[in-house]
Parts: C-alpha cells; sequence; structure tokens
C-alpha cells in the first residue's frame, strides 16, 4: 500500500519560487531579434533614406559601412555589429526609426493603390464608350484618333490572345497623364482621387 505522506513535505513548491522582475532570456531574445531586423531593414534602404532616418550617427555609421560590404562573411559580421548597435538605442529612438520606417511603406502603398486606379481606369476604357468621352473631356490635349486606335487594337489583342502591346501604351498614357497632374497642385491631386472613388 502507497505511503500517503511520501513526498510530502508540509510546504507548496511555489513558495521559495523567487518573483522575478527582469524580463526572461526568450523576451530578451525576441527584443534582440526585433532590433536586428530593424537594422536589416535599415541595411535594406537607400542611402540618402538612411541618411534622412532619425537615429545616432554612430548607429547610422554602422549600417552605411554594412551596405557598402560586398563579402558575405564580412556582411554577415557587420550585420550583427549593427544588431548590437541597435541595441544601445532607447525606446524613443527605436519608436522614431519605425515610424519613419512605417511612412516610407505608407507610400509604396500609395504608389500601389495609384497603380490600381490606372488599371481600373484602363479595363473601363475597353469597356465603356463614355469613359474615353470623360477622359478627354479632362485632357482636351490627347490625341483622339491614336486612342481610339489604341481602345481597337488593345481589344483585338485581348479577342486573339496576342501579346498586350496597345494595352500597355494605353497604361503608359494614363500614368503620363496621372504624373503631370500630381506636378499640379494638391487640389488636382483630390479631385483624381474623387474620380477614382467614383470609378
Amino acid at each position: 500500500m502507497p505511503n500517503p505522506n511520501r513526498g510530502s513535505v508540509g510546504f507548496q513548491s511555489n513558495e521559495f519560487e523567487q518573483e522575478y522582475e527582469r524580463p526572461s532570456k526568450s523576451q530578451l531574445k525576441r527584443e534582440m531579434t526585433a532590433l536586428q531586423k530593424l537594422g536589416q531593414e535599415l541595411v535594406e534602404q537607400p542611402r540618402d533614406r538612411v541618411k534622412r532616418v532619425p537615429m545616432p550617427e554612430d548607429v547610422r555609421d554602422a549600417i552605411l559601412e554594412c551596405q557598402q560590404i560586398k563579402d558575405h562573411e564580412g556582411r554577415r559580421r557587420q550585420m550583427q555589429y549593427v544588431g548590437k548597435k541597435m541595441r544601445t538605442l532607447d525606446e524613443d529612438e527605436i519608436a522614431a526609426i519605425q515610424k519613419t520606417l512605417d511612412s516610407w511603406k505608407g507610400l509604396s502603398k500609395s504608389d500601389t493603390a495609384a497603380m490600381h486606379a490606372l488599371e481600373r481606369r484602363r479595363e473601363k476604357l475597353l469597356t465603356d464608350p463614355e469613359a474615353l468621352t470623360a477622359l478627354l473631356e479632362e485632357n482636351p490635349e490627347l490625341d483622339v484618333q491614336h486612342l481610339r486606335t489604341l481602345i481597337r487594337n488593345a481589344r483585338k489583342e485581348q479577342a486573339e490572345n496576342k501579346p498586350p502591346k496597345a494595352y500597355r501604351e494605353i497604361f503608359q498614357i494614363l500614368k503620363q497623364i496621372a504624373a503631370a497632374r500630381k506636378g499640379g497642385s494638391d487640389e488636382d491631386e483630390l479631385d483624381e482621387d474623387a474620380e477614382e472613388d467614383d470609378e
């Protein structure tokens, strides 16, 4: 018969567990990995962008130096050094760097959205005759005959599964119009956004 008192020592095991104030090893490792990734992200940015990021000079120098190293092992070691430098930053400095990187990502998202809007407009030109009329009203300088020919050819390309030469040319024309508008005032850009929303 098993002894009911066996193994019982009169106290609960958690009575002697220490309360840890500092973060666990796992937590520290996660933070170090996140900082290493942030450093890697900075190394992958163009040099002129890195120079605009708010950070201490020594950290920026380490990143710029890493960008110049082509040798695999040398670059790996320099990345380790970048990670070490990143760990010297305080929370405010890290937040400022992250905010800058996020704003750049937002810029590329808006570029992607603008491209999708141009693609939708091109599709509309191929399917809706009114779309061409609207485009010509907004941009009277466009060559009507040339556009009509491109639209006709693009439809033919799609129907016959041919390479989309005219289709691409329509996109380039729309892209040039958008670029010319962007060079205008902010009001023009707002009008353009409103048009995209209507589509």
